[in-house]
């Protein structure tokens, strides 16, 4: 990397070209994006002093405290033709702290300590912004820069409220590093809980960050946390995105819960929404200085028709202070260690992939349909984010394949870390809707679930929350539907359904673990099979929260299977953690077996066999592998302890023969039984990861 600040280093296009010689003929495509990004940082450095002070811009801008506890507010409102603060500090009177006219659209305000020398606004006192427009509105406005708003329980605005605690909370624990294999916990702090209720960070941190620990994953990716109106959006149509969502807790308690994952090695991403903005104007950034082009395009552009919400203007300058300031906020302020940008394929295409059905030919990439301004912004924000934070991790959103989106800025790449493998969830629905076990094509999933580019790292997930929401269903609902209220139990034998439902569950995770990606993630109780699927409390559904909870007492419940699922995948984070397989090039199938229904392959020294037969279990079969040696069983689907049979014999060595098969070197003999994954590792090798 060059430099901090100013111009990155020289462009190794070369490298990127020479990996996939098809993106030649776009060269100039990556030039000029770079160039492009290049630009954007000489004028950072040039009118801003660089981007670390740029991203700063939290510590001027929204309401700030001096060293002698006068406040100095400065907001950017250009359509404004006068603004003034008002709230419990004044009475709510609207025209006494008028804030002065600076240049570009600027407003600033100074407001000196009271008598005691405390400060003038009082730490959970309230306030609005009073927007006076051109055409003689007068608007009540909460600033875009709000680090905290809460809603009274009858009303449905948000109020802005002032937020300066007399302690904050101070974070004990280091960062961890960044992990080699990431295993990824997607989480929901609000349905974190068996009971009917929005849950709160600090019952996340109590009850929820251990067990994830216990399960084996090393990195938490928080959703819903930005402040958003609407529960049931999902957290995604953002209102205030420099707030935490007040309705899980203060910011302390999120800032905690994010120390106490650290304190167990556990790096926390946030699901960062820049894609788009809810169209509130009360309480959220429509229309913020009455005019519909102050953070956004005006329309048709600034609107998305499909989420009726609005589309930053990424050629803004202002804009551009405010989004990377907001990156630079949740890294310094709360501490995250990366982030999941939401709705990339919108940002990236001035179609946002509505009605686009991306091919996979390269010209869909490249050419006027993509917005330059927003992918140059991605760009820079990678930039940002991994010069100064070289353990961050980035993932994008991106259902289009965008090319060299997973590779580094100076190769012409966007910077992002991983991508989502989102065809891998798609591809294990449609089965399980679409054929019965004997037509599933063991070809076409291995197809799916290694079909990535080259270089560029993914992360495999067999469903995620999705997967889960109301109107879909997840694999467990898939596999065993209502069976799993009255079928669960072990004090009873297991029915022909709920046999295969917990079979093939943990199969499908181990085959999308193993073979899928460079980093796996799992959505909160899915893990375990949570049954029933996701809803929030919605008019449609009388406000009730029955299906916006985890019921973590399932797995609790020693008689029932939910803990056999529980204890598969904690076996399985950990056996990954031991060998490291997904930290390691892609796999080498050396088996993929219509009639047998057989998957065989591996990767980091370890051999994942699969047979997916539903009735026809294999004495004697014969697998090919590369590394010679003696290979015992480290993890079996099938043992008594996770729902399976008990058909293996553990200890039993498999000792490789000097026979080369399905193109690797060795090859060994093995029992696998019908609907049974096993990992093998070779004895005689030192596994350092």
């Amino acid at each position: 990397m060059a430099d901090q600040e100013g111009s990155i280093a020289v462009p190794e296009f070369n490298s990127l070209l020479q990996m996939d010689p098809y993106l030649k003929p776009f060269e100039q495509d990556f030039r000029r994006r770079y160039e492009l990004l290049q630009k954007q940082l000489f004028q950072l450095e040039e009118t801003e002093g660089g981007f670390d002070q740029f991203t700063r811009s939290y510590r001027s801008f929204g309401v700030q405290r001096q060293p002698d506890n006068s406040l100095f507010l400065k907001e950017w409102a250009p359509g404004a033709e006068a603004l003034f603060l008002t709230g419990d500090f004044n009475d709510w009177n609207k025209f006494s702290h008028p804030y002065a006219k600076k240049e570009f659209g600027k407003w600033e305000l100074i407001l000196p300590p009271k008598h005691d020398g405390s400060p003038a606004v009082d730490h959970n006192s309230k306030l609005k912004v009073v927007v006076h427009t051109g055409d003689g509105q007068r608007l009540y406005r909460i600033s875009p820069w709000a680090k905290y708003v809460t809603r009274d329980e009858k009303t449905v605005i948000y109020d802005w409220v002032h937020w300066d605690p007399p302690h904050p909370y101070v974070h004990i624990h280091p960062r961890p590093k960044k992990p080699t294999s990431l295993r990824i916990y997607e989480a929901h702090v609000g349905i974190a809980s068996p009971e009917p209720k929005v849950a709160s960070y600090s019952n996340f941190t109590t009850n929820v960050l251990p067990r994830i620990k216990d399960l084996g994953y090393n990195c938490i990716q928080l959703m819903a946390i930005m402040e958003h109106a609407y529960y049931a959006c999902f957290g995604y149509q953002i209102t205030s995105f420099f707030a935490a969502s007040s309705r899980y807790g203060t910011p302390d308690e999120l800032k905690q819960l994010i120390d106490v994952a650290h304190s167990m090695g556990i790096v926390v991403l946030l699901d960062v929404v820049h894609s788009h903005a809810c169209k509130n104007t009360e309480d959220g950034l429509n229309l913020f200085d009455g005019t519909d082009s102050c953070f956004f395009h005006s329309p048709p552009r600034g609107e998305h028709s499909l989420w009726d919400s609005r589309l930053f203007n990424y050629s803004s300058w202002e804009v551009l202070r405010f989004l990377l300031s907001n990156l630079r906020w949740w890294m310094e302020e709360y501490r995250f260690d990366g982030f999941r940008f939401d709705g990339v394929t919108s940002m990236l295409y001035h179609h946002h992939g509505i009605g686009t059905g991306f091919s996979g030919d390269y010209n869909e990439y490249f050419g006027l349909h993509v917005d330059e301004d927003s992918l140059v912004y991605l760009m820079l924000a990678n930039h940002i984010l991994h010069t100064l934070y070289p353990d961050c991790i980035t993932i994008a959103e991106d259902v289009s394949g965008m090319p060299a989106l997973c590779r580094k800025v100076q190769e012409g790449g966007l910077g992002f870390d991983y991508r989502l493998a989102m065809a891998i969830p798609d591809k294990w629905i449609q089965i399980l809707k679409e054929f019965k076990d004997e037509d599933w094509n063991m070809g076409n999933i291995v197809f799916t679930l290694t079909n990535r580019r080259y270089g560029e790292k993914c992360i495999a997930y067999a469903e995620s929350h999705d997967q889960a929401l109301v109107g879909d269903k997840t694999l467990a609902f898939w596999l065993m539907d209502k069976e799993m209220y009255t079928n669960m139990s072990t004090l009873i034998p297991m029915s022909p359904i709920i046999d295969r439902g917990i079979q093939l569950h943990k199969m499908i995770r181990l085959l999308t673990h193993g073979l899928g990606g460079e980093g796996y993630l799992n959505f909160i109780g899915n893990e375990f099979g949570h049954p029933e699927w996701l809803d929030f409390p919605r008019e449609g559904n009388n406000q009730s929260y029955h299906y916006a909870r985890r019921q973590f007492n399932l797995v609790d419940t020693d008689h029932l299977r939910y803990c056999q699922l529980y204890a598969f995948d904690r076996d399985m984070n950990r056996a990954e953690d031991k060998y490291g397989w997904l930290a390691a090039p892609p796999a080498f199938v050396s088996a993929k077996h219509e009639g047998d229904k057989v998957i065989v392959f591996d990767r980091a020294n370890v051999l994942f066999i699969f047979n997916f037969h539903p009735n026809r279990s294999f004495q004697d079969y014969r697998v090919g592998v590369e590394a010679a040696g003696k290979y015992k069983i480290k993890l079996d689907s099938d043992e008594v302890r996770y729902g399976g049979h008990g058909r293996l014999d553990h200890n039993t060595d498999f000792f490789t023969e000097a026979q080369p098969f399905n193109g690797r070197s060795n090859s060994m003999l093995v029992y696998i039984p019908c609907r049974t994954a096993i990992v093998l590792a070779n004895e005689e090798i030192d596994y350092c990861y």
